[in-house]
């Protein structure tokens, strides 16, 4: 069967993606300092070389300098701030539209060609998966965890500027609130994820629960600032949530990927909170300030 335009531009596409996957492994195998991480990327790489070497003879010529550079810089910048965790399973989470792509083609095939596809899928399918999964983390895992954690904070800290929203319209006093309220949110967090780092063997977790509360009180800081900085505290409020939101889908983002769930999903659950959070902490903010009349205790 004779390949269309379309196939061969599809198979270049291939050959062009399975190269970049091996020199991104093959990158990060270098800069690895653990041995059996640094033999697992190997591994991968070995494993995208040969998938690329099929793409290449299909397509008759070498597309290895058709390479996206950037995308390199892009995987190191990962490395260094989220963790080789993150990195490599935020490589893999196109592997299921690969997988797919994979499937079409193989009807469009020789035998022999289609035969050396079905080996490949299975690489893809089962061999990578498996060695995705050896990149145990430890640390990572939990900042995952952390990440989840500041998810669900950044809600609580909306609620309570929503609140003072509906009960005064000083901006001092919402602002104060958050970052009090905040603070002792952080403790908190930072308890818990001393906890959790000892659960998962981290040798000092005293480090991970600063960093955890670190953390947590930049983002409070930062939801917190429109309000020190305008006399509006509608202004303020729409700022902080935008802001909120934001850290929401950063936060939601990382946690899908370490724990390959469905970000889409857990976006919008988050959104939907986030948002009902603040409306109902508004109209509780209002009733209470009316009937304790904080408009003009606050506004004295």
């Amino acid at each position: 069967m004779a390949l269309s335009e379309r196939d061969k531009e599809a198979i270049r596409a291939f050959c062009v993606d399975e190269y970049t996957d091996f020199v991104i492994y093959t990158h990060l195998a270098k800069r690895e300092k653990r041995d059996d991480f640094k033999q697992l990327l190997r591994k991968m790489a070995g494993q995208e070389f040969r998938h690329y070497e099929f793409w290449k003879s299909l397509s008759g010529r070498d597309c290895a300098s058709e390479m996206p550079k950037w995308k390199l810089t892009l995987v190191t910048l990962s490395r260094i701030l989220f963790g080789l965790t993150f990195t490599v399973k935020f490589l893999e989470r196109h592997e299921e539209q690969v997988i797919e792509a994979y499937k079409q083609f193989i009807p469009k095939l020789p035998p022999d060609a289609s035969a050396r596809l079905s080996e490949i899928l299975r690489d893809e399918e089962l061999h990578e998966k498996s060695l995705v999964s050896e990149l145990n983390e430890g640390v990572v895992r939990y900042i995952g965890f952390i990440a989840l954690g500041l998810a669900d904070a950044v809600v609580e800290i909306t609620g309570v500027h929503a609140g003072f929203l509906g009960a005064t319209t000083t901006t001092l006093a919402a602002g104060v609130a958050g970052l009090i309220v905040g603070l002792s949110a952080a403790i908190s967090m930072a308890a818990a994820a001393y906890i959790q780092a000892k659960h998962e063997s981290v040798k000092n977790p005293i480090p991970s629960a600063l960093a955890t509360g670190i953390a947590y009180i930049a983002a409070v800081v930062l939801l917190a600032a429109p309000y020190f900085i305008t006399h509006s505290n509608i202004l303020a409020f729409v700022i902080s949530v935008i802001l909120a939101f934001g850290l929401v889908v950063a936060f939601t983002f990382y946690s899908s990927v370490i724990n390959e769930s469905n970000f889409k999903r857990e976006v919008v659950e988050s959104t939907v909170v986030l948002f009902a959070t603040a409306l109902v902490s508004y109209l509780f903010g209002t009733i209470l300030g009316k009937i304790f009349g904080l408009q003009s205790i606050f506004h004295h």
